[in-house]
């Protein structure tokens, strides 16, 4: 079954809202036979059948079970398969043995959301009798299940990958079929061979002002905001692209030393990495797996499924560096970056996308959407952080340790889930999101 985008009114009411979130979740699972959505191949990897059963957990533990009288769980077991991390709430199955849950069946995982979704339902007429507490709980579960979305589609893409088959998880136009949907536009572009040249683009040095700004939902981790002092840079106008990053891999980047990072450089000689995750040679010709099955890599397109130390290898080959986050969301700022234009979740691509050959070298591109930017930057807590005291305190704050951030949104992002203060994290070897490279470099004064 084909993977349908869901879109979500212009101004729907949270029982719409709700019920359009919920829907984009099993519509990404639709085109999975039963057997893949068990599948966890690493543990950085949850099965989709997981994703399915825990955001809908944390409907019936954080929202019905506080606000509905007398409200009966689904299973009394439910708790413990399908909790996180949150050890307020009690124990849990292992984070690595999630893949062993052959049971509960997907037909009964399925069976859990109507009844959740009822039940929500069913509250959500009673929405206008009901405290603040519970409008921010409703909005943050939806943010909750917008990430799950993305996590969705790259976990797929990471099971998909591990059959010797190469399944496709999209059927895709062939032959002079006609390219009807957005995503087979956007496919249609990505196979032009043509890039948009790199430029720099200055940004002044001075005292700017970081973290959530607007008005409507953050994360707790982008508060409080706060200011900050740069020197003066300067930032690439557009992604690093495939046929830039190919160029690293043959000159030796790979294997030579100097450009690494110590613990990159062991991982790079323990992992045999050598070129990108997906990449596979074919007769000399480079591939690598997509959503769409087994495709040459387009040299336009911008690289993708990097670790952090590929990228500042990178960085460091072509004589430049990563950005710092306070640099990357200043530069947003400065350069007006809107969700429009970016490739998103909806898109049906799948795929970050080149930027038009005619694109306004003035202007920088691809700063919402494609893909994440590995950013120089630690995650950690903004200062005035204060963790949100019970369950919903270990959401962000017991992970500011050992993380970088990344920065932008990418190609399985959901558009309506993005701001320009929005902070990722991840390890720095971790390779199976959507991450990317932006370029920046100091000037001299």
């Amino acid at each position: 079954m084909q993977y349908t985008p869901v879109a979500s009114p212009a101004a729907p009411s949270w029982r719409t809202r709700y019920q359009a979130v919920r829907d984009q979740s099993q519509a990404l699972c639709a085109p999975l036979l039963p057997e893949d959505t068990v599948v966890q191949p690493i543990v950085d990897v949850s099965p989709p059948k997981w994703h399915l059963a825990h955001t809908t957990w944390f409907w019936e533990t954080f929202l019905l079970s506080e606000y509905v009288p007398d409200y009966q769980v689904f299973h009394p077991e439910y708790a413990y398969l399908f909790n996180s991390y949150y050890n307020s709430l009690g124990s849990r199955v292992n984070r690595a043995d999630r893949g062993t849950l052959s049971r509960p069946p997907l037909a009964d995982v399925l069976a859990y959301r109507a009844h959740v979704d009822a039940a929500m339902a069913a509250l959500l007429t009673t929405a206008d009798a009901l405290p603040a507490s519970f409008y921010e709980l409703l909005e943050l579960g939806l943010h909750h299940e917008q990430q799950h979305q993305e996590l969705l589609a790259t976990d797929i893409k990471y099971i998909l990958s591990t059959s010797p088959l190469a399944p496709a998880y999209l059927k895709e136009a062939v032959g002079g079929e006609a390219a009807e949907s957005a995503g087979d536009h956007a496919r249609a572009r990505s196979h032009s061979p043509a890039s948009s040249p790199a430029s720099w683009l200055p940004v002044p040095g001075g005292i700017y002002r970081v973290g959530f700004q607007e008005e409507g939902f953050c994360f707790d981790n982008e508060l409080a905001a706060h200011e900050v002092l740069l020197a003066p840079f300067e930032l690439q106008n557009r992604l690093v692209t495939n046929a830039e990053y190919l160029a690293f891999i043959e000159a030796g980047g790979y294997r030579d030393f100097r450009y690494w990072m110590g613990e990159g450089w062991e991982l790079v000689q323990a992992q045999g990495w050598e070129a990108p995750l997906y990449w596979v040679q074919r007769d000399g010709a480079w591939f690598r797996f997509t959503h769409h099955g087994l495709r040459p890599v387009v040299p336009a397109a911008p690289v993708t499924h990097l670790s952090f130390y590929e990228a500042d290898a990178y960085a460091n080959w072509a004589g430049a560096r990563l950005p710092t986050e306070a640099e990357w969301e200043t530069a947003a700022r400065h350069f007006g970056a809107r969700p429009n234009g970016g490739t998103w979740l909806e898109s049906n691509a799948f795929d970050p996308q080149p930027v038009a050959p005619d694109a306004d070298p003035t202007a920088c591109h691809q700063l919402l959407g494609d893909c994440w930017e590995w950013t120089y930057s630690a995650y950690h807590a903004y200062p005035g952080y204060e963790r949100a005291a019970g369950a919903l305190g270990e959401y962000n704050g017991k992970f500011m340790v050992n993380q970088l951030v990344l920065r932008g949104g990418s190609c399985a992002t959901p558009e309506s889930h993005i701001r320009v203060s929005y902070r990722n994290f991840f390890h720095a070897d971790k390779r199976w999101q959507f991450s990317g490279i932006r370029l920046a470099r100091s000037v001299n004064v």
